[in-house]
């Protein structure tokens, strides 16, 4: 499980990270520019000073003695002064070629006490007097002198130093600003989120109320609008939910009555128990019926068909569900006409539910039709069309957007689940399930084939 925190401590560090990791990354690219060019450009300078005052030494051809100025043609290199001191083998300072002797005793102590050698090409000095970079070679004129060769770059240091100052200035005013931008921040973003968990609160707990919420922030605002969108769909389903458990409610009291009316007969020997035992069987069966066909209901509502889906010939399944109901339509004196594609019309489907849905289909035309039933199937290059038509008198027109609503009941209707039904089979394999009228009732189903 990931680690919880509050929306105010993420964006509080976000505000102060973000800002503060830049302002570190300037101040480091900074310090390596700086140092870059101390070491490029002081160093190549150093160098050069030094390659001059070897020259100057050997052209001079002696030892300086204590006191005694030198003045060499290396003075000054690029507009930068450099200076040249002159340390006996034994860590003595003998003069001072070149600059302030009080500088030059307090390097030739340092690189006393640290032991610098012969060799040492640029190294950063950092003393009371300032920082200097430093170069220790050979003297050529008197081997057991050595040449001290120093550049003070305390400005250019002290400069980086201040600059640094600047930067740790605008972090801690940076991480300031931050803390009160984030706080005010949070608590814009926290309180339509409080609101808005609130509301969502109240709609588990049952108050399927729309609420009037004004968001500034779209996204909080599209939240709000899809709240208040779910709040209308449940309360649509709550009120089908309880439209349904009333209907079946309704329907299964009346084949429960008709059975206990005749059981009592047959108890108080007021009804011929052969008479009330056929009645009986016949609610039995009729109240069994509508059971299966709610629990069918109820497993086509998953969306997802169970059992192995293979291809059926629709043709055929109309033909296998005209024969079960022929005896029907033979005492109503009806008749079949069939349009059927020549070639055959396949579709993924257990074949269960395609006989299940055309026989509803049927059933629901044999009560309405006057003398015929007309059947339509065939394929084009991407569906198949089924039609099941009627002679009757038709949909009426308050009839007609509720037909395939579970337990509606139009004129002479049966218990309002056959259409229901078919439509749930229709959707549970990506067709579309359509009523008309057109001399008569015409539903009319649409398979995508390969769908």
């Amino acid at each position: 499980m990931k680690k919880q925190r509050h929306i105010r401590t993420r964006l509080l560090a976000t505000m102060i990270g973000l800002p503060c990791a830049i302002l570190l990354a300037v101040m480091l690219v900074f310090n390596i520019a700086v140092q870059s060019y101390i070491r490029s450009s002081v160093s190549r300078q150093l160098n050069s000073v030094t390659q001059s005052v070897s020259d100057d030494r050997r052209m001079d051809g002696h030892g300086p003695k204590e006191g005694e100025p030198f003045w060499g043609r290396s003075a000054r290199v690029r507009g930068v002064e450099y200076s040249a001191a002159v340390r006996s083998g034994q860590n003595a300072l003998v003069a001072v070629l070149h600059g302030d002797r009080a500088v030059a005793e307090e390097l030739a102590d340092y690189v006393r006490a640290n032991g610098l050698t012969v060799g040492t090409k640029y190294k950063v000095l950092s003393t009371d007097s300032g920082t200097y970079t430093v170069s220790l070679i050979e003297d050529p004129v008197q081997a057991e002198n050595r040449l001290l060769v120093y550049a003070d770059v305390t400005a250019i240091t002290g400069f980086t130093l201040r600059v640094n100052l600047i930067l740790l200035v605008v972090i801690l005013a940076a991480v300031a600003v931050s803390v009160l931008l984030s706080r005010r921040f949070a608590k814009s973003f926290a309180k339509p989120v409080q609101t808005l968990s609130d509301f969502a609160a109240d709609i588990g707990s049952g108050e399927l109320e729309q609420r009037e919420l004004d968001f500034r922030d779209m996204e909080f605002r599209q939240l709000a609008e899809s709240m208040n969108r779910m709040v209308e769909e449940l309360k649509q389903a709550k009120q089908k939910q309880e439209t349904f458990f009333q209907n079946v409610s309704h329907e299964l009291r009346t084949p429960l009555t008709s059975i206990r009316g005749n059981a009592e007969g047959i108890l108080c020997d007021l009804i011929e128990p052969k008479a009330a035992g056929q009645v009986i069987l016949s609610e039995a069966d009729r109240l069994g019926g509508m059971v299966e066909d709610i629990l069918y209901l109820s497993r086509m509502g998953k969306g997802r068909p169970e059992g192995t889906v293979e291809p059926v010939d629709l043709r055929e399944v109309l033909s296998l569900c005209v024969s079960e109901q022929h005896a029907e339509a033979n005492k109503k004196g009806l008749t079949f006409s069939f349009d059927f594609d020549e070639a055959p019309c396949m579709l993924p489907m257990r074949e269960q539910d395609a006989q299940r849905m055309f026989g509803n289909l049927i059933s629901n035309a044999l009560r309405y039709a006057k003398k015929e039933i007309r059947l339509f199937c065939r394929g084009s290059g991407d569906a198949i069309t089924v039609r099941v038509a009627d002679d009757g008198s038709g949909i009426a027109e308050e009839d007609l957007p509720h037909v395939f609503e579970r337990f509606y009941k139009g004129k002479d209707g049966k218990h309002g689940i056959g259409l229901a039904i078919a439509q749930s089979v229709a959707e549970t394999y990506h067709g579309t399930l359509r009523a008309r009228n057109e001399n008569g009732a015409v539903f009319e189903a649409v398979f995508p084939i390969g769908g």
